[in-house]
């Protein structure tokens, strides 16, 4: 079997379609806690949470596995088209009573992106049921990741990602983010805002969607407050709706059951994903408020569509233990304690590395990003793939970080995502911590030479 005894893997030597053509594989065999090791014995601390966030409760959870296992004893599986089960019930039950006051309704599904979609689809059927069938535009920041199906890759600006699929794909509308470097005080989108629901027509857009914490995209980013403000006063006086992205936000990341919880503004509809099977089952999950829920109940009183795997017993099963882990633990609490700490370490580490502009986040959702060290301020030349460079050295100190490079819209550099599961020690933290800094600092070095002879 091509591949599957192999210590890596490249796209010769096995019948999977990998992600990218050119890269090597490390085949990774098995996981306990923060730690996975690979085929050949190396053991990597895994400071990703699986590599995309999802595994919030680390590897080898025996009471999750052992909850799944029950419930598949009992009954794996059964659609949600025309039966029900306990499990669904009391987890939608259970997130109801987490999430931000107003909402309580919830649809599963088995994604972030089949959740991201879905929440698209509740808010078109809310407005066509209210009697407004032209409003179908969804406005979102330029800058932003939402999925890789062709609905969720419209709700982003990056051209290079969405290329060459365009013609499959709806045109929504954007409007560039509110970072440090563009439009610090949020004032800019804002305006932006304006010019795009005037350009539009009020009454064509459907909803505002975007990450109140960014992951991929803008690693741990989130607009000022300002921003927030005048979105809820469009809101207002426009009449679409907000919707969050939480897929990775969600279910704890930020030291919150939901990072919705920590702004001036309560979303519509939200979207989660990752942290609500923590790696050990495919389940997604899509909350609204009474009101949405009242427009469709008073207007076409069906939503139809759907997943095979929607709201299965055996999923959500192991969402019940997830949350019953989370509680029982304390760990959505000692993420939002050990959050500002762990930020601060990172950001002491890295002190006087002139290519690192700023350490930020919320709880264990952090984000280091990178600067040309000429001027302190400008994005690094993209050829040198800097931040891909961080991922490989950190790779090679036995660490997995995940680092996002250079757009050609212009409104991002070289960044990396740092975000631990939440059960990580200390003592574990501090180490994530050490190898990061020192994968950093040796990039640092060896960019000082590469750019000796660049202008600025």
């Amino acid at each position: 079997m091509a591949g599957a005894r192999e210590v890596v893997v490249v796209s010769q030597s096995t019948h999977v379609l990998p992600l990218e053509f050119k890269r090597s594989y490390p085949v990774v065999v098995r996981g306990d806690g923060v730690w996975v090791e690979d085929a050949s014995g190396k053991r990597y601390l895994d400071a990703m949470s699986g590599g995309s966030m999802a595994a919030t409760l680390g590897h080898g959870r025996r009471d999750i596995i052992a909850a799944a296992r029950a419930q598949a004893e009992r009954l794996a599986y059964v659609h949600n088209e025309r039966l029900t089960n306990p499990q669904q019930e009391q987890l939608a039950h259970e997130l109801a009573g987490l999430a931000p006051k107003g909402f309580t309704r919830v649809r599963f599904v088995t994604g972030g992106a089949e959740a991201n979609e879905m929440a698209i689809q509740i808010a078109r059927r809310y407005h066509v049921d209210r009697g407004q069938p032209k409003r179908w535009q969804v406005i979102s920041p330029a800058q932003a990741y939402h999925g890789p199906t062709m609905a969720t890759l419209a709700l982003t600006g990056r051209p290079g990602l969405k290329r060459p699929f365009e013609p499959y794909m709806p045109d929504h509308l954007h409007i560039p983010p509110s970072t440090w470097r563009f439009d610090p005080t949020g004032d800019e989108a804002l305006h932006a805002l304006d010019r795009v629901l005037e350009a539009a027509g009020p009454d064509a857009i459907s909803a505002y969607f975007c990450e109140p914490v960014s992951a991929a995209a803008l690693p741990a980013y989130s607009p000022p407050k300002r921003f927030w403000q005048g979105l809820a006063e469009r809101r207002e006086r426009h009449g679409f709706l907000i919707c969050f992205d939480e897929i990775v936000t969600g279910v704890g990341r930020t030291g919150n059951w939901f990072a919705a919880e920590s702004l001036p503004i309560v979303p519509d509809i939200i979207a989660t994903a990752k942290g609500l099977g923590a790696g050990y089952a495919a389940i997604g999950a899509v909350l609204c408020q009474q009101h949405v829920y009242d427009a469709i109940a008073s207007g076409s009183r069906k939503f139809t569509l759907g997943h095979t795997w929607d709201g299965a017993p055996l999923s959500c099963a192991v969402g019940l233990k997830v949350i019953d882990v989370l509680r029982k633990e304390g760990l959505v609490e000692r993420v939002r304690e050990r959050g500002p700490r762990l930020r601060d370490q990172l950001a002491d580490a890295l002190q006087g590395v002139p290519m690192v502009h700023e350490v930020r986040g919320r709880g264990f959702l952090l984000g280091v990003e990178y600067v040309d060290p000429r001027d302190r301020k400008s994005f690094l030349p993209p050829e040198l793939r800097t931040a891909g460079r961080v991922d490989d050295v950190a790779f090679e100190n036995g660490l997995i970080t995940y680092s996002t490079m250079p757009t050609r819209d212009g409104f991002a550099g070289d960044q990396t995502l740092f975000a631990p599961p939440f059960t990580s020690t200390d003592a574990e933290l501090a180490e994530m911590v050490d190898r990061f800094a020192a994968s950093v600092r040796q990039v640092a070095k060896e960019l000082e030479t590469k750019l000796e002879a660049r202008p600025v």
